[in-house]
This record gives C-alpha cells, sequence and structure tokens, in this order.
C-alpha cells in the first residue's frame, strides 16, 4: 500500500502543485461525494462520480452487511475507478429509556395522523459493524471511512495490511488526533454547516451549538494533526473548493450537492425540497434520530425537535414508520430532510455533468487566485 505523507516537511499549496500526490491515485480532482445514509449513495451515484474524475462513496450505515456488499458489487459492475465506503461506527448505551418513552408518547399523534406504527427503539446499536469489517477485509476496497467515533488502531493496522486506506471523520481538533493516534490515513473535517448527521465521536447535549465553521476547523486541525483533509460543510461550487483546498484541505467532500442529481437515491419530496422556498433555512435537530443532524426546518422539526432525547439510534428507529409514511403521503413536513446550508446553491445535473460543472468552477478559482498573486 502507498503511505500517505504525513506533511512533516513544508508542502506546496495546492495552486502550486495541485491536488496533494497523497490523492491522485485515488481521484482525478479533488472532489468526494459525501456518503448520504439513507438512501441517496446509490451505487449509480458512485460510479458515476469515481468516473468523472471524483471519488464516490456507499454509505453502509443502516444497511445489513450482505446489503452493503451487494452495493459494492453494483459499483464494481459499473466502474473500474476507486470509490470507498464509509462505516457507522457502534454506539455506546447513554440513552435514559425513560426519556425513548416519553418522546413516543408525544408521536402517538403523528403515527395516528400518518397511519403507522412508531418502531421499536430496541434494535442494534452496532449497525452490524463487526460483520461489515469482515466483508471489507475479505474483499478490500480502497478507501473505508468511519462516522460516530474512531476505530480501534487494531481496525486500521488490519485495514492497512488488506491495502485499504482509512479516513475517520472529525468535528474537533481533539477528534483529529484520536484519529492520527489510531494511525488512520486521513480525517474528514466536518464543519457545523454539513447537511445530515454531525460525526461526532461522543454525542452531548451540552455541545449540540458549538461546532465550529469548517475554515475554522481546518485550520485548527492542521496544526493540530498531521494528517491529509478532507473538507466537508455546506460546499456547493467550485470557488468554495478551492478555498477550502487554500485553507489547507487535500480534498473537498460535497453531499448536499449530490443529493438532487437524477443518480441519487433520496427521495422525490427531498430532492424538490433543497430550492423550494417554502424551505428557507437549515437547523441541527434531535427530532429524527436522537441525535444532531442538520436538515430543512419543517413542522415536524419545530414540534417536537425541542423534545426529542439524546437518544441514538434509538429515536432513528422510532421514527423510522413515521418518516416512511410521510413520504408515501406527498408530505415533506415530516420527511427528515437533511440539507446542508448551502442547499439553495443546489443544481438538479446529472453527476458526471455537475463534476465538469464544479471542475470548471474549481479552475476558474485557481486561475483567478493566479492572477492576483501575479499582481
Amino acid at each position: 500500500m502507498q503511505a500517505w505523507p504525513r506533511h512533516k516537511a513544508p508542502r506546496q499549496t495546492w495552486h502550486d502543485a495541485g491536488m496533494s500526490s497523497a490523492f491522485t491515485d485515488l481521484c482525478r480532482y479533488p472532489i468526494v461525494q459525501a456518503p448520504m445514509a439513507g438512501g441517496a449513495s446509490t451505487p449509480q451515484l458512485v460510479a458515476a462520480v469515481s468516473e468523472a474524475g471524483g471519488l464516490g462513496c456507499l454509505a453502509a450505515g443502516y444497511k445489513t452487511a450482505d446489503g452493503m456488499y451487494q452495493e459494492i458489487k453494483q459499483v464494481r459492475g459499473l466502474t473500474s475507478r476507486p470509490f470507498g465506503v464509509n462505516l457507522f461506527m457502534p454506539q455506546p448505551e447513554y440513552a435514559d429509556p425513560a426519556a425513548v418513552e416519553v418522546y413516543r408518547n408525544q408521536l402517538a399523534g403523528e403515527a395516528t395522523w400518518y397511519e403507522t406504527q412508531l418502531g421499536e427503539t430496541d434494535g442494534k446499536r452496532d449497525d452490524g459493524y463487526e460483520a461489515k469489517l469482515a466483508i471489507l477485509l475479505d474483499d478490500p476496497v480502497p478507501l473505508v471511512s468511519f462516522t460516530f467515533g474512531c476505530p480501534t488502531r487494531e481496525v486500521v493496522q488490519a485495514f492497512d495490511r488488506a491495502g485499504t486506506r482509512t479516513v475517520v471523520t472529525v468535528t474537533t481538533p481533539e477528534e483529529a488526533q484520536a484519529a492520527q493516534r489510531a494511525g488512520a490515513d486521513a480525517v474528514c473535517v466536518q464543519g457545523i454547516e454539513a447537511g445530515g448527521h454531525q460525526g461526532t465521536h461522543r454525542d452531548n447535549p451540552e455541545t449540540d451549538s458549538a461546532g465550529l465553521g469548517l475554515l475554522s476547523l481546518i485550520t485548527q486541525v492542521r496544526e493540530a494533526v498531521q494528517l491529509p483533509v478532507v473538507a466537508a460543510g455546506g460546499l456547493m461550487r467550485g470557488g468554495q473548493i478551492a478555498a477550502v483546498l487554500a485553507a489547507g484541505a487535500d480534498l473537498a467532500q460535497l453531499g448536499t450537492a449530490f443529493l438532487v442529481t437524477p443518480e441519487s437515491g433520496a427521495q422525490p419530496l427531498h430532492k424538490q425540497a433543497m430550492t423550494n422556498p417554502l424551505f428557507v433555512h437549515t437547523e441541527l435537530t434531535r427530532a429524527f434520530s436522537g441525535r444532531p443532524a442538520r436538515g430543512l426546518v419543517n413542522r415536524f422539526m419545530r414540534e417536537h425537535g425541542p423534545y426529542a432525547p439524546a437518544a441514538y439510534p434509538q429515536v432513528h428507529y422510532l421514527t423510522a414508520g413515521l418518516r416512511k409514511a410521510a413520504a408515501k403521503a406527498g408530505d415533506p413536513q415530516a420527511m427528515a430532510l437533511w440539507a446542508g446550508q448551502g442547499h439553495r446553491l443546489a443544481r438538479e445535473l446529472p453527476a458526471a455533468q455537475l463534476m465538469e460543472v464544479l471542475v470548471a468552477e474549481l479552475d476558474e478559482a485557481k486561475a483567478a487566485f493566479a492572477a492576483r498573486g501575479a499582481e
């Protein structure tokens, strides 16, 4: 396996040398399609992004181990280019069962309205982690990333022996240091602007509103660790990609930008909501899953968000039927409309065409930087 540089010596900036050599064998352009759990990151989307020179990523979260493997095989049938797979880390038992039951009672009226049942909350908290590890070590993929925690050094070393690169999602410099101690090859630095779940290693309700903005976080992480950085959070344009690369990132990860592509498996109502003037802004909420996640503010979030307990994945299981029933009824007001802060900038383009546009915008920004530097 080719070693990733640890940047112990001064390195050239992105506009001097282009994308870091650590990534050139994974993707032609410094663009990663975020692994969006819940169905958006289809094999078709992953393959299209990788074929276009980016790095497509499957989301194994909420899938069975076999379901993950079937999608891996589909991607391999669509492209020979590298791609990644994202895993959810097992969650500790800290939820208060009484608080979950109180929330269940609060949602009883929603279940009646949508003519569905509230879900059972005793589902597995490990998301099939060990079974997924076994498959990925037996039949390796180029890259595996982790969310909601940091894998052990033993797991990272096993992937290293298998030739798989490892990336850990982090939201603080301290989490980045934990990833470096574990031997991870890189960190995905997730700013507070990001759509979907915040990938915090420890879910602490007292820090729900204490997240860092992406540009500040990139700088703090780069000064805390010597690892390549993938920047994520609110990125929708090539100029923004240029900005995070100039700030010290090696790659930029985009989720909401790809969510509205035809290859995405997101619900049509979810895609339409990105630019629907009825949904004017996003907020972090625990209403749908029990963990902080950024989504478009709708009725469900407003009415239930303030009372949702810190109980992931119990609340996720509890509301699963409601969310599906709302989608079936054509009602986005009770769906989890995950979106980053840049959602109004979404463009309904095929993934390959979106990649072309992003690269052209990146090149334009790169030329503008060079011109200013020559003045």
